[in-house]
């Protein structure tokens, strides 16, 4: 498995085992913040409720922990079963790994705003959520490199460094992408309730993902059985291969072109 793969899907088990804890966490917090505020209005549901004239303005805020990293959300109703909802998402994971001999440093870089409109089809807590990534800044950043004597393969041949070869690669996705959700909790409840804990389920399109390889350093090959050396940077054969690693980069990486996204909530409706 290609090592930009790799990271990706490493990460997204490390995520799958902190949002079981971050969901026991909330669990936890949601029960006693909710009984907490039962018995602190208890006195006040006995008197009758003053009637109103106006229904008044609503917002809820939340801290959000999903696939897509850390952030908040905002919400507001804008109908009796829809909400706006924004929000944003940070968070970065190192990893080394190698693929083909050549050492990698990299890290998966999470940062994006999302913006979502929240539909409650049974004016229960079921929502569906179409949407769209407003900023995409998700991406793979990785410093390449390989030490003198390194024997290393780009593109089906085999090389060796005479010096120490050193390069970056880069996988970047498209800036902007739709996106879905589905998923349990409402952050503007059309009730007196202010705690609230949603969780959601769902995907970015955000089409394959781009990954651009460049490598710099003196190495040697063999062409037709005659040593042939020079910088990869600029060896016309290095480069061809260079190429046709980058291209196999792009096919390995063509499957994240859907991005899984698995969120939960908690915050407080104002």
């Amino acid at each position: 498995m290609d090592g930009f793969a790799e990271i990706l899907i490493i990460q997204l088990v490390d995520w799958r085992e902190h949002l079981k804890t971050i969901l026991i966490v909330l669990s936890l917090l949601s029960c006693v913040l909710l009984a907490g505020t039962a018995i602190a209005q208890a006195p006040a549901a006995q008197a009758p409720a003053a009637a109103s004239s106006h229904t008044p303005f609503t917002v809820g805020v939340a801290a959000r922990a999903s696939t897509l990293g850390f952030g908040a959300d905002i919400a507001v109703p804008v109908m009796h079963r829809a909400n706006a909802r924004v929000g944003f998402n940070f968070f970065n994971y190192d990893r080394t790994f190698d693929k083909d001999k050549i050492t990698y440093a990299g890290t998966l870089h999470l940062e994006s705003v999302q913006a979502l409109f929240d539909l409650f089809p049974f004016a229960g807590n079921f929502h569906v959520s179409p949407g769209v990534l407003l900023y995409n800044g998700n991406r793979v950043n990785a410093n390449a490199s390989a030490p003198i004597s390194q024997t290393f393969t780009l593109g089906g041949n085999s090389y060796t460094a005479t010096g120490t070869l050193t390069g970056t690669a880069k996988m970047e996705m498209n800036k902007a992408a739709p996106m879905f959700m589905f998923g349990w909790g409402n952050l503007v409840p059309r009730s007196h309730r202010h705690i609230v804990f949603s969780a959601e389920a769902g995907f970015v399109y955000q089409g394959s993902p781009s990954v651009t390889l460049n490598l710099a350093g003196n190495a040697c090959t063999q062409v037709a059985g005659s040593p042939v050396c020079g910088n990869v940077a600029s060896l016309p054969i290095a480069q061809t291969d260079v190429a046709a690693e980058q291209a196999k980069l792009n096919h390995d990486v063509s499957p994240f072109k859907f991005y899984p996204v698995i969120a939960f909530s908690f915050g407080y409706k104002f």
